[in-house]
């Protein structure tokens, strides 16, 4: 974290990832430049998976899904891993979202965004972190922060649907909750 205006060096460097298209993840936070780089491929393979699961019950929804996007505005915003909108999102930069989906990787500030994601309005917030085989539901409350929940009011799905499993060295997401013939998805790469 650079304190006071940005050397030079800095402003190269920023410049440098955006001419290389690397700066994708990058974040702002309050004025604050954040650099964070590409998910590793376990994290990216999650993400895939949960989009093809989460798709149908946000379609069902009226939700429109999308990868990642600019949840803020220029000086300050953060990138979630996936977002489902009320309607088809244009711009560069969106104010809210009704469902945004973190992946935890190793070191990030997924949790650190909670207060970022309840002040722009942002109604629920599906996390899941392979780590320890986790996927958790919060809701926003009116005191304005989050609570965990059992059931995704939006999704239709609850917390025990979408549940990443573990059996020696292969993992999986598996769907526990609707009668569908759903394959679980390998995450072996996850190891």
């Amino acid at each position: 974290m650079v304190l006071g205006p940005q050397p030079e060096e800095v402003q190269t460097l920023i410049q440098r990832r955006r001419s290389l298209g690397i700066d994708t993840f990058d974040e702002v936070w309050e004025g604050s430049y954040h650099v964070a780089p590409a998910p590793n491929a376990a994290h990216a393979y999650l993400d895939d998976v949960l989009a093809v699961l989460l798709h149908p019950y946000a379609v069902a929804a009226g939700l429109v899904g999308t990868g990642p996007f600019n949840l803020g505005e220029s000086g300050d915003y953060r990138v979630p891993d996936r977002g489902y909108h009320r309607g088809r999102p244009t711009g560069t930069w969106l104010a809210t979202a009704a469902v945004v989906v973190e992946i935890v990787s190793p070191d990030d500030e997924t949790y650190d965004k909670f207060g970022f994601y309840a002040h722009h309005g942002v109604d629920e917030l599906l996390v899941a972190d392979p780590a320890d085989l986790s996927v958790s539901i919060w809701r926003r409350v009116e005191s304005g922060g989050y609570e965990r929940a059992l059931v995704s009011v939006l999704l239709g799905v609850g917390a025990s649907t979408w549940s990443l499993r573990s059996n020696g060295r292969t993992r999986w997401i598996e769907n526990g909750m609707v009668g569908q013939a759903t394959a679980p998805g390998d995450l072996s790469c996850l190891q």
